[in-house]
């Protein structure tokens, strides 16, 4: 497997066939296999020639696997030996850089852990659950994408040492964060799927931004061991596809207990016996009653295009049959809920206040070989850009009451107190407003208004980060349209604990009547 960056690109076979990646989906890859329309090999090779071609423009991809035209040929030497082979064989897909892979350095976007940028490599013994089930799925992993510093922003990935990501749906636009890479490489059709993870909007926001369909799954269903962590009590990891039956069929993959990430035994029985696929329907709306955004839910109001473009959509949900409720939340302190971690004007981190802790888990996995084996080694090795300084990306995270102490002692299990009776309220009431309400589900305009512009400074100013990261829940992004600049525009819904079948039956549902995405114009 290489480290390289991307720049220097796998070779092509010259006997590669011209594929159209724009239009493709799993199913037209296993379709395409079955027909021989093309192989594992050479659906690979025009994915590689693809990366060759834009990545050096939107810069998504960082790391590039040499052995993904070998794992092609054997998966089509096993499907020509008649054997019997996993949903994603075949299918190219990027992996977040923080997700442990081995062969690879996890560098989370920081020069510091990066050894050709003066800093130190975190080689992983093993790879991370998420990745290891996606190997077992038969997927041909491309290579690794890009990511803020330590993830730390939904917004871009600008200071990340192999330089920004560029939006493919919007060049001008921010790409959001932090799974930028991720979402460009799916938007501009150099992989079919790929993994993303969300602390705090890190799915949803690129999902949205780039004119895409992201799970943010329910906390415990995947499990996020081997993943560089923000907060053990909100990270989750998920698809970014570029059709909503593509990302369910992802999740089938990607959900699912193991001892490695001890939560995930809560999930365990919430998985569809047939899957994510299985409530696929373009009826799937006709008489569920969702809920809409407005004061109750956050005390922040929608942009004048947001609100038409928003509007437009909930026509386009009714016209599907769907019941629509205003502002279900108005009067339950819901909104109330909501504290901004101060210097930050826009985000609530509580939660995060293990993050040495989590830290300290995440190194002792690496293994005994490992460059780092400890948060103490791994404070020491990046002091010269304390990431905890006041000048470091999660300075804020002195302003949480409960963050100092786990700082100081990073070895033990912190307390979170706090985070816990946030939690237990937010999903009270949220259970409370479902039942009175009768709901289904929510629908909201993901973020409030248009995509900022790259390089001003301004943050995505989005509708559920914070609430559903604290509270746990799943939502479903899918793209429903464009402002009149070009920006995407995005829906969300958020459902219950373990709702991602419904929610992804939902997205389905309205993606099925609607088509509302267009293939972006690439290198533009």
């Amino acid at each position: 497997m290489s480290t390289n960056q991307s720049t220097s690109a796998t070779p092509i076979p010259s006997e590669a066939q011209p594929v159209d990646l724009t239009t493709l989906t799993v199913e037209k890859v296993q379709e395409g296999f079955l027909k021989g329309t093309f192989t594992a090999e050479s659906l690979t090779s025009a994915c590689l020639k693809q990366i060759a071609t834009y990545n050096a423009y939107y810069n998504a991809i960082i790391f590039l696997n040499d052995e993904a035209l070998a794992d092609a040929r054997a998966i089509d030497r096993r499907r020509e030996a008649g054997e019997v082979l996993g949903p994603l064989a075949g299918v190219p897909v990027v992996v977040k850089d923080p997700m442990d892979m081995v062969g690879f350095p996890t560098t989370a976007g920081w020069s510091l852990l990066y050894s050709k940028t003066g800093g130190v490599d975190l080689m992983p013994a093993r790879d991370s659950p998420v990745v290891a089930r996606m190997r077992a799925a038969g997927a041909i992993i491309l290579g690794k994408t890009n990511v803020p510093v330590l993830s730390h922003t939904g917004t871009h990935a600008d200071d990340s040492w192999a330089g920004p990501t560029l939006n493919v749906a919007k060049t001008g636009r921010v790409p959001g964060g932090s799974s930028a890479g991720t979402a460009a490489a799916v938007g501009a059709s150099m992989a079919v799927l790929g993994l993303a993870e969300e602390t705090g909007g890190s799915i949803q926001n690129p999902a949205s931004a780039q004119d895409l369909v992201g799970v943010k799954p329910t906390i415990g269903l995947v499990p996020n061991a081997g993943v560089v962590p923000l907060s053990g009590n909100r990270d989750v990891v998920g698809p970014i596809a570029r059709n909503v039956r593509d990302a369910a069929l992802c999740l089938d993959v990607l959900a699912g207990y193991t001892a490695e990430d001890p939560k995930t035994l809560a999930g365990v029985g919430m998985k569809p016996l047939l899957g994510y696929t299985s409530k696929l329907r373009k009826d799937a709306l006709k008489g569920v009653r969702l809920g809409l955004y407005g004061a109750g839910w956050r005390d922040q109001p929608l942009s004048t295009e947001t609100q038409n473009l928003y509007g437009r959509g909930v026509e386009e949900l009714k016209a599907q049959g769907a019941i629509v409720i205003e502002d279900p939340f108005l009067g339950s302190g819901f909104a109330a809920l909501r504290q901004t971690t101060s210097p930050l004007p826009n985000f609530d981190a509580r939660g995060m206040e293990s993050v040495p802790y989590d830290l300290q888990k995440y190194l002792e996995r690496l293994g005994p070989d490992a460059a780092i084996k400890s948060f103490k080694e791994f404070a020491e090795a990046t002091a010269s850009q304390s990431a905890f300084g006041p000048k470091g990306v999660l300075s804020f995270m002195h302003n949480l009451p409960q963050f100092v102490a786990s700082l100081q002692a990073p070895t033990m299990p912190p307390d979170l107190s706090d985070f816990i009776a946030l939690k237990e309220r937010y999903l009270q009431i949220f259970d409370e407003v479902f039942k009175r309400e009768r709901l289904d589900a929510l629908v909201f305009p993901q973020m409030r208004e248009e995509l900022p512009l790259i390089k001003t400074g301004r943050t995505i100013q989005e509708t559920t980060v914070g609430e559903i990261n604290i509270a746990g829940l799943p939502g479903v992004v899918v793209p429903a349209g464009y402002y009149s600049s070009g920006a995407p525009f995005g829906l969300i819904f958020v459902g219950r604990l373990w709702s991602e079948a419904d929610l992804l039956a939902y997205a389905y549902g309205y993606e099925s009547a609607t088509q509302h995405r267009k293939i972006p114009a690439l290198g533009q």
